[in-house]
């Protein structure tokens, strides 16, 4: 956590809820919930992304790892389920909500497996335009030591663990983990299920991306598919849909402003979100702040 700091006074509130810094909550009061979804995979939650878990008799094998000040925590949450150690972690993504614990995990002795540009942004020094935030590089022993280009399958547990890129989704480096037989899938960040998202366009991040993730897993899951999404509770098939659908409708809206060369205060008062706000209006990235993200997004 001390490698990042905040300079938002306009982006205060998003990156509070999104990021959850170490400075402004109390870690010590956060407990880790273990919902099971399989007979193998586990979605756990604490703070920061959601985590996937498969275990078995192969290893524990984790997507994603929360802050560095609940990893005692999260190792404590898969001890119950597991007698194996953590072998290995997939980051869906560079953001430090899914990725402060890799410090700590892989000096644990965990293998950390990631997009390559995962790699590349960790290791050096960030900027989160939207939210006006530094970050800065990790050391060697938190970055991925396994990259990919594309896609990369796992065999643990009994089940085939498929994970492939997205591009240009939530940032340029987002992954998508396909438990197989366990008919479960972690989208990561490139789906906020009942919220409005960040989408990270100085990390190369796009809403077309988005909605393209979207269209990829619609085309693999079932109705009876767990979808695990980076914040937000256990979705479904429908969930999803629905998230694509409002995606899909606020970036044609916000184009066509754009496009008719109208100002990002015009768009905003034009409420191109305004029937879904009821639904995804009330997280932590409010209606106008959403489309102001979308309408740069699209200008850039």
């Amino acid at each position: 956590m001390k490698r990042w700091w905040l300079h938002s006074t306009g982006a205060a509130l998003v990156a509070i809820a999104v990021i959850a810094t170490a400075q402004q909550q109390d870690f010590s009061k956060v407990e880790i919930a273990t919902q099971k979804l399989s007979a193998s995979v586990y979605m756990l939650t604490g703070a920061g992304g959601n985590i996937g878990l498969s275990v078995g008799e192969d290893s524990a094998f984790l997507v994603d790892d929360q802050f560095a000040p609940l990893t005692l925590r999260i190792q404590a949450a898969v001890a119950k389920l597991t007698p194996h150690p953590i072998r290995f972690v997939v980051n869906t993504h560079w953001h430090f909500d899914h990725t402060g614990g890799n410090e700590n995990f892989g000096k644990a002795g965990a293998v950390i497996v990631a997009h390559e540009n995962v790699r590349k942004r960790m290791s050096t020094d960030q900027f989160i335009e939207f939210l006006d935030t530094k970050v800065k590089g990790e050391p060697r022993v938190a970055l991925p030591a396994i990259t990919f280009t594309r896609d990369v399958a796992f065999h643990q547990n009994g089940d085939e663990i498929r994970i492939f890129h997205v591009a240009n989704a939530h940032t340029d480096g987002d992954a998508i983990v396909h438990f197989v037989a366990s008919d479960v899938v972690h989208m990561g960040d490139a789906f906020f299920n009942g919220l409005y998202p960040f989408i990270d366009t100085s990390s190369g991040g796009t809403i077309d991306g988005v909605v393209a993730a979207a269209d990829r897993v619609l085309a693999i899951v079932g109705d009876s598919t767990r979808i695990i999404p980076g914040h937000g509770p256990l979705a479904t098939k429908a969930d999803l849909r629905a998230y694509r659908d409002m995606l899909a409708t606020v970036a044609s809206r916000v184009r066509e402003g754009v496009g008719a060369g109208r100002t990002l205060e015009e768009v905003i008062a034009s409420k191109p979100t305004a029937e879904f706000d009821a639904r995804f209006g009330k997280g932590f990235l409010p209606p106008n702040r959403f489309v102001e993200m979308v309408y740069r997004n699209i200008s850039r």
